[in-house]
């Protein structure tokens, strides 16, 4: 009985070892952090609830349609979620061999939106460059190429950061000219934002305190001259320290907002019911639709949404201190210092906390190439995090293997266990 069984046992295929490069590549592809992803699913999917609700009114009286911005902003949505996947399957190292590509595919926009009849003008501002049913939006991609192009070349010039003329002034150098062509589009927000992504790209890298101090000094300077160059602007930073001197004039934005805010409450009007959103308040599905989200779910909802935003930055500096690389660490404090701050940027606008820039709110303003590239970010964020936890899983696994070693040594012969132990 037992030679039949025995046959039988030797006749089935043996399990193949697998490739341990292989298995290393698996793991980097599955040990993304959960979290992280989850806090992510839960901003978009929150923002496509509020996209709706800040927009149906317009929508339906403007174009005919109460879906028609929130259908915009899912098909944005499913290609940010292409981008998000495909960069959290790429090794972020491979980034440094893009640089290049994505330097000048960055520039090449930045260039192309302030050429006449290819980049659109609205209201002054020369920010779009319309691709068939799509609107690109060339500052954004700007701050993913800052992001990407700026940590390469940090990275590569190590040895050089900590010197005032040979590291941090070409850096500066090179900023200044993404700066410039941004500030170009009449777009002080977004240029505001580039040169935050290079100054936390900079920290990141280990520039000396003494350098950054210079650095922001002559960064507020500049921002103080480029404020009173525009007449509009001094306009808008007078309505954020005086919005209801001009209720109806420059400040009508900052104050309606505010009734936004403070007619929700402590727990808000209920979903589709604000009062704002009805051609009150101008911009409400973009630049301020937080105060919908105050008027709608008051300030619990609001506080909901700063969480989400304080766990992202939690997530994704831890993601950044564990990389194993200088690389991952300034790479991955960039897109989450980018991805917060701009949350931060627009919230204290709406609040009138600081003056309102025009920025989005990440993940949850309506924007298309906004959102496409804040989830393309977050991809290169997972990845570093999917690395960050396979090396830390490896050296788990080698304390774990090297106790068993010095147990297995100490409990051999003449140690009371093992063969010849007894």
């Amino acid at each position: 009985m037992i030679r039949p069984v025995d046959r039988w046992v030797q006749s089935v295929p043996r399990a193949r070892v697998p490739d341990p490069a292989r298995l290393q590549a698996l793991a980097a592809e599955i040990a993304v952090d959960p979290w992280l992803v989850l806090i992510t699913v839960t901003l978009c999917a929150f923002g496509l609830v509020m996209v709706y609700a800040a927009s149906a009114p317009l929508a339906a009286a403007a174009y005919g349609n109460a879906e028609l911005f929130f259908r915009q902003q899912v098909l944005w949505m499913v290609l940010g979620t292409i981008a998000l996947v495909a960069c959290a399957r790429i090794d972020y190292h491979r980034w440094a061999t893009y640089a290049g590509l994505v330097a000048a595919g960055m520039l090449l926009l930045l260039l192309a939106v302030l050429v006449p009849h290819i980049g659109v003008s609205v209201l002054g501002a020369r920010r779009w460059i319309h691709l068939g049913p799509i609107d690109l939006q060339p500052s954004v991609v700007a701050q993913f190429g800052v992001l990407v192009v700026g940590a390469t070349w940090l990275e590569g010039r190590r040895a050089q950061i900590g010197s005032l003329r040979n590291g941090v002034a070409p850096f500066l150098g090179r900023l200044v000219i993404v700066a410039g062509l941004v500030y170009e589009e009449k777009d002080l927000g977004s240029t505001m934002l580039v040169v935050m992504i290079g100054l936390v790209l900079l920290i990141a890298a280990g520039v000396r305190w003494r350098h950054l101090a210079l650095v922001v000094a002559g960064g507020l300077a500049i921002g103080v001259f480029l404020i009173k160059a525009e007449p509009y602007r001094v306009q808008r930073y007078l309505a954020y320290l005086h919005p209801f001197a001009h209720p109806l004039g420059s400040g009508y934005q900052a104050v309606q907002a505010l009734y936004a805010l403070g007619s929700g409450g402590a727990v808000g009007l209920g979903f589709g019911q604000s009062l704002q959103r009805t051609q009150w308040l101008p911009e409400a599905h973009t630049d301020f639709i937080f105060a919908i989200v105050g008027e709608q779910l008051g300030l619990i909802g609001s506080l909901l949404v700063l969480a989400l935003f304080v766990a992202f930055a939690v997530r994704g500096l831890q993601a950044a201190r564990h990389a194993p690389d200088r690389l991952g660490l300034v790479l991955g404090s960039g897109v989450t210092v980018w991805v917060v701050g701009q949350a931060l940027i627009n919230i204290g606008g709406v609040t009138d906390s600081i003056p309102s820039t025009g920025v989005p709110l990440p993940f949850i303003s309506y924007g298309g190439s906004a959102l496409a590239v804040a989830m393309a970010a977050t991809g290169i964020l997972l990845n570093i995090s999917a690395q960050a936890r396979r090396r830390q899983e490896t050296a788990r696994a080698r304390r774990d293997r090297g106790w068993r070693d010095r147990w297995a040594h100490h409990a051999g012969p003449g140690g009371g266990g093992g063969a010849g132990g007894g």
